[in-house]
């Protein structure tokens, strides 16, 4: 049986749980929105806060790659196909 390959795939919903400070675990539950570079050598992943954040709904948190310790997917959207690039049926010279 073929694996299903996972992404992260924009419009999705999930909820992060990464490092925060000391011992404790930040939980983000929210809308992923995209990648974000924090500098030249960290990324980041950007989620749209959700209604469990209170008065940070509609904020986007960026949480970097190196701190997130799982993700648990709670609504994923189907990803959108590439376009393959058409190629050339006529040769003009």
């Amino acid at each position: 049986m073929k694996e299903k390959e996972i992404e992260l795939i924009p419009g999705s919903k999930y909820v992060v749980y990464s490092i925060g400070s000391e011992k404790e675990i930040m939980q983000t539950s929210g809308t992923f929105i995209g990648y974000s570079y924090l500098s030249k050598d960290e990324g980041g992943i950007c989620i749209k806060m959700d209604e469990s954040h209170g008065a940070k709904k509609g904020l986007i948190r960026i949480i970097p790659i190196s701190m997130i310790l799982a993700i648990d997917i709670i609504e994923e959207k189907k990803p959108k196909k590439k376009k393959e690039k058409e190629e050339a049926t006529h040769y003009f010279s």
